[in-house]
């Protein structure tokens, strides 16, 4: 199957929209293929706002996500891989989607086998616990 980041991120972005708060996106921009002014990125990330406002020509696709942006009044093209997106949330509550940072390109990773189940802890014989006498509790009438 294709990856579900795509549609997630169009779903999130519309709930976000359509309750008039603004939807911001955090990016891994050490991923290759992101295209944005190198003076916006802080320790390897970048936070875009992605507000109708705030961009033009928005493109959720679904291997890209691209717009046009101003930093410092000069407008940008921007474009953004979809597995380089950490998260989109909304600026004023925080309320959105956080995605994994490790999907590789093309999709979510392939589950050949099945997560193990725990391991169960050896029963124990009870030596090192103190017994316990009845209860503390009393009926109070």
């Amino acid at each position: 199957m294709t990856s579900n980041r795509p549609y997630l991120l169009r779903a999130i972005y519309d709930w976000i929209s359509d309750n008039n708060l603004t939807p911001y996106m955090l990016v891994d921009a050490s991923r290759s293929g992101v295209r944005v002014p190198t003076h916006v990125i802080k320790n390897g990330q970048v936070v875009l706002n992605l507000a109708m406002r705030a961009v033009a020509n928005l493109d959720l696709g679904n291997e890209w996500i691209s717009f046009q942006a101003r930093f410092s009044g000069v407008s940008h093209s921007i474009q953004i891989p979809i597995p380089a997106v950490l998260a989109l949330y909304a600026q004023e509550n925080g309320q959105g989607m956080m995605f994994p940072a490790d999907e590789e390109e093309g999709g979510d990773p392939p589950t050949d086998t099945p997560p193990s189940p725990p391991t169960p802890e050896p029963p124990s014989d009870g030596g090192d616990k103190p017994k316990r006498g009845g209860s503390h509790l009393r009926v109070v009438k």
